[in-house]
């Protein structure tokens, strides 16, 4: 079964050693502070800033204020990476990050507040600090951890550039474990209900395709909804999910191809191509109203309903640029984006520092320090999220309803979510309200938009309402 909660959730993605340096009690062993690279530094490949949990948890009222109810992390456990997809120790909070204890007091903390907390699982691949992995390249042969790994031949070459083990992309700092081997999916299953017992919400599953095993996934949801029925499990899958959204394996996936659908059509010409093109969004398309529409629509009607409900609608994340960044700058092309983002059925996923406009390219120029200055925000994109955080609150069908196109001409779009019915101008003039309802609305009264409070007239079958901005949308319920 899906979670229950999961259809409400709006998530806030989180890089842990980027969001913010708190003062609680350090991790054993301490990291010599003065070794952190400056936060407002660009970001590298190789350095810590030395944001911790105590710093997420120094900021939950600013969490919970903006709309936020559910966190994703990026991996906590024990890495040598800053992004910790190296993982050391899965049984190790890192100490960087404070521990365990910052993790136990961030889970109490946060569930107080009503937010719920999902991991990152990081399990077709570890670093080479990991004690089996250590134990090979010690041992060769005679290792009983020779299984563990996919090994074509000893000694191990682990800081060269050939590696003789399978990893992940070839990358040697990432040996591929051997999940068919009884003792290591033993292992990482036993790490999955380990921490959910603990008090995580849910996993977010690192790389699951390239674990292609489906009997294995099976295995790993029973014994995760086994530890908590209610337990969230979401897939990073790029394209595509069927064979994941069955309800056998994932509630969810990371929701790439919304993301592109979403980008493609607000972004039109000013989306920088290229840089997307340098991610993982690989090709993003410009794209008229109906073609989106018919994107979105395609989308919605391949999977499960409840899985549609469970998806993780994102539009960046810690593996792409930032959305002004691909966007050149346009802030109110972001805010759009963002809008669209809340009105579109499934969660609104975004990541750390897109409410406040923060910009940067590839990794590792998209994860720089927070910026916690007020000065520096973009007042109105952190006000469009808060605002479209509350309305989707409010109004539970904006949360269950399906999605219904009703016009689609140019860059104008309109779409019915239950008994409300969203406008959107995504052209750079202004555009009259004038359209078909098809039922929507009865054929005679009034519609208050939600957004900006105007109203228009509702008559022989048509939405008559004031002119739309550029890059703006409005939300109309019957009064």
């Amino acid at each position: 079964m899906t979670p229950g909660w999961v259809k409400d959730a709006v998530f806030y993605q989180i890089f842990p050693d980027r969001f913010r340096i708190g003062q609680g009690p350090a991790g054993h062993p301490a990291p010599v502070q003065s070794a952190f690279e400056a936060w407002d530094a660009p970001p590298t490949l190789r350095g810590f800033k030395g944001g911790n949990l105590w710093g997420v948890i120094e900021k939950l009222d600013y969490i919970k204020e903006q709309g936020f109810n559910a966190l994703y992390f990026c991996p906590v456990f024990a890495s040598t990476a800053n992004h910790r997809y190296h993982t050391s120790d899965y049984f190790q909070v890192d100490p960087i990050l404070g521990g365990h204890e910052a993790l136990k007091h961030l889970l109490e903390r946060a569930h107080a507040h009503g937010i719920r907390v999902i991991l990152d699982g990081v399990f077709n691949h570890t670093g080479r600090a990991f004690f089996a992995f250590q134990h090979l390249l010690e041992n060769g042969e005679q290792s009983p951890y020779r299984d563990w790994y996919h090994v074509k031949g000893f000694p191990l070459n682990p800081y060269g550039k050939n590696p003789n083990y399978e990893a992940w992309w070839g990358n040697p700092e990432l040996p591929k474990l051997r999940v068919e081997t009884p003792e290591v999916r033993e292992y990482l299953l036993f790490v999955a209900e380990h921490w959910v017992r603990f008090g995580a919400d849910g996993w977010r599953l690192d790389v699951p395709n390239e674990i292609p095993d489906p009997e294995f996934w099976r295995a790993f949801r029973r014994r995760v909804k086994g530890a908590n029925p209610e337990a969230y499990l979401v897939g990073e899958i790029w394209e595509e999910a069927d064979a994941w959204l069955q309800g056998d394996i994932f509630d969810g996936v990371m929701n790439y191809p919304l993301a592109r659908a979403v980008l493609g059509f607000v972004g039109g010409e000013a989306l920088d191509r290229e840089l997307a093109a340098r991610s993982g969004l690989g090709r993003v398309e410009p794209l008229q109203a109906l073609a989106f529409s018919h994107r979105l629509e395609d989308l919605f009607g391949r999977y499960p309903w409840t899985a549609v409900l469970a998806q993780m609608n994102l539009l960046t994340s810690h593996d792409t640029p930032r959305l002004l960044s691909l966007l050149r700058g346009d802030v109110a092309r972001a805010r759009l984006a963002l809008g669209l983002l809340f009105l579109l059925p499934g969660n609104p996923t975004v990541y750390y520092g897109e409410e406040v406009g923060m910009e940067g390219g590839p990794d590792p120029e998209n994860r720089g320090g927070m910026v916690w200055e007020e000065g520096r925000w973009r007042e109105e994109l952190r006000e469009a999220v808060r605002r479209m955080a509350r309305l989707r609150r409010a109004h539970p069908e904006l949360r269950t309803a399906p999605y219904r196109r009703v016009y689609a001409q140019d860059r104008h779009l309109a779409f019915a979510r239950g008994p409300y019915l969203a406008v959107v101008n995504a052209s750079d003039r202004p555009f009259r309200q004038d359209l078909p309802l098809h039922g929507v609305f009865p054929r005679g009264g009034e519609a208050l938009d939600l957004l900006s409070g105007a109203r228009a007239q509702l008559q022989g079958g048509r939405l008559l309402g004031p002119e739309l901005p550029p890059f703006a949308l409005a939300l109309w319920q019957e009064v």
